[in-house]
């Protein structure tokens, strides 16, 4: 599901929409399963859920950014419970733009090297957290049976893949890394340009195979 522009779960309706997908679309649920155990493992933290529009256990993209931002968390008023393109946060909005730009229009979904909420967007993972979640990643690769590709978002995805996920570079999957769409990279010239070319070069592949 494509919505026509960025920050579409800002809408209370849609967010309703989204959790009914999520207890009916079947490609979501063993990904649903996974979040609520992993969520029960990790007693007090707050896991969002994956967004039942994107692929599910039929990606062949998976984008990995940093930690789940302020808008993921449903627990406060507008957040969305959901780990998506269509949150409502600059960060989502500009990942949202690129992919669109590039026409990388399904195959995809979006996740996190630390998985539960952290808090203000100014928290960043530690070590630990990134060695933690960089496990459950593990976890999350092997219920992705068509996985082509890993777009590791900005220098925490990068660095936990490089240091605890895949440190021997022996992955089966492609790998490519690229700027993190948070607003603070995405003003600086030229990032923008490249985040969209780097989806571009992911887009051809996946069209040519």
């Amino acid at each position: 599901m494509i919505l026509p522009a960025p920050r579409g779960l800002r809408s209370p309706q849609l967010r309703e929409e989204r959790f009914e997908m999520l207890r009916t679309v079947d490609s979501v649920q063993p990904l649903r399963d996974w979040a609520a155990s992993f969520e029960r493992r990790v007693d007090g933290r707050i896991v969002p859920h994956f967004d039942p529009a994107e692929a599910g256990v039929d990606a062949r993209v998976l984008f990995v950014l940093e930690a789940p931002g302020p808008m993921t968390n449903a627990l406060t008023r507008s957040g969305s419970g959901f780990i998506s393109v269509d949150d409502d946060d600059p960060t989502a909005a500009n990942l949202w733009k690129a992919r669109d730009a590039a026409g990388l229009h399904d195959g995809f979904l979006v996740w996190n090297i630390v998985p539960w909420y952290l808090g203000p967007a100014s928290v960043k993972p530690k070590a630990g957290e990134i060695a933690e979640g960089a496990e459950a990643l593990r976890e999350v690769m092997s219920l992705l049976p068509l996985l082509e590709f890993v777009v590791l978002s900005g220098r925490y995805a990068q660095r936990g893949w490089r240091t605890f996920v895949d440190p021997a570079g022996s992955s089966h999957v492609r790998v490519v890394d690229t700027w993190h769409p948070g607003p603070q990279a995405m003003a600086q010239v030229g990032k923008r340009d490249e985040l969209e070319a780097d989806l571009r070069a992911v887009v051809d592949v996946l069209s040519a195979d």
